[in-house]
């Protein structure tokens, strides 16, 4: 555990701590955003911010922000608590966290480190912790998706939900060749996470989605946005080598792209666990203030349009009951949406 020291102040001679000064401050509006408006940190509330090493410097920014509205916190660096890939959610930062009514997970995603972020999420879930997820956050995504208005996103993703939880049936299509139907289940629940974050669900940072899980899609979907989890940073913004994937009554059957090592591992991936091909995840992405998919997953899933999730269903918020140990997003550009015979986006622009 890192004792939660202040950054010192930028000095006139631009040296390692002038330049570390500097990058505290170019990502201080980001931070603002987070806590004070996305987690609400009040004085008398604890914080637990959990990170590691490659992403120490935005955690700073974060520690320093929920110090300057008065909140005690503690600071975990990852690398210093268990090796790495973790196995499960070290036992220190888990007794932090039952002392905690705010968290925040802002680090590098590892192979086969999603059951100890599940690990992580089941005391958040069981605590009604406001809890930010900041996997892979990064410098760009501090600069521009961190810096969103949230009040914004919250208000089109109110106007969406409100749609889709009457809906039966959400068709979306692209120009790249997606074509696929979700059939929706009455008994699974919609989700908001738009960055406003509540004791009810924790959310990704930067937020903006809506989601539940499906009862059954059919088609194809192209995915030539990104993949999630590790496979995120290996692979990045897969615009040239699309990732192809087909599905039937919610599970996977195949899946094509120019890149076979991406193939390989994304059909890897998928096959961990019985229903780890299984649609877990269907999302409408509603963050309208982003301009682009910069190929990176905790961002670009927030972009307008459809993703899907193989995996994990996030029963315990959706109402699925059923499981898996894996979870993995796919996003797609452009969609056009029909909610039932209502479309509500065209070429990636809402119309609602």
């Amino acid at each position: 555990m890192t004792a939660s020291s202040g950054p010192g102040v930028p000095g006139s001679v631009v040296g390692p701590e002038g330049r570390r000064g500097m990058l505290l401050n170019e990502l201080q509006p980001g931070a603002e955003n987070a806590i004070r408006i996305c987690l609400n940190v009040q004085p008398h509330e604890r914080v637990t911010v959990i990170t590691d090493r490659e992403t120490r410097d935005i955690a700073d920014a974060l520690v320093d922000e929920i110090r300057r509205v008065g909140a005690p916190s503690s600071l975990f660096v990852l690398e210093d608590e268990a090796m790495r890939p973790l196995t499960d959610l070290p036992a220190s930062v888990a007794a932090d966290m039952e002392l905690s009514q705010v968290s925040i997970f802002a680090a590098q995603a590892q192979a086969n480190e999603l059951p100890s972020r599940m690990q992580m999420t089941d005391i958040v879930n069981r605590r009604r912790m406001r809890h930010a997820h900041m996997v892979n956050i990064n410098r760009q995504i501090m600069l521009e998706g961190m810096r969103a208005d949230f009040h914004v996103v919250d208000a089109i993703s109110t106007r969406v939900i409100d749609r889709v939880r009457k809906a039966k049936q959400i068709r979306a299509t692209t120009p790249a060749g997606s074509d696929f139907t979700a059939n929706l289940n009455p008994d699974y629940r919609w989700v908001k996470t738009s960055g406003i974050i509540s004791s009810d669900k924790w959310g990704n940072l930067p937020g903006g989605e809506v989601f539940t899980s499906p009862g059954e899609v059919n088609g194809t979907f192209v995915i030539d946005g990104v993949v999630g989890d590790w496979l995120c940073d290996r692979y990045g913004n897969l615009k040239d080598t699309p990732l192809t994937v087909k599905v039937e009554k919610n599970r996977l059957v195949s899946a094509e792209s120019p890149n076979q090592a991406l193939r390989d591992d994304f059909w890897a991936y998928t096959h961990t666990d019985d229903n780890s091909d299984r649609v877990g995840e269907f999302a409408i992405g509603t963050n309208v203030e982003l301009r682009e998919i910069i190929g990176h997953i905790l961002q670009d899933e927030k972009f307008p349009g459809i993703h899907i999730a193989f995996g994990n269903p996030y029963g315990a918020h959706t109402g699925a009951d059923w499981y898996s140990s894996t979870h993995i997003d796919v996003v797609g550009a452009q969609f056009d949406i029909w909610v039932d015979d209502d479309k509500i986006m065209e070429r990636g622009r809402f119309l609602i």
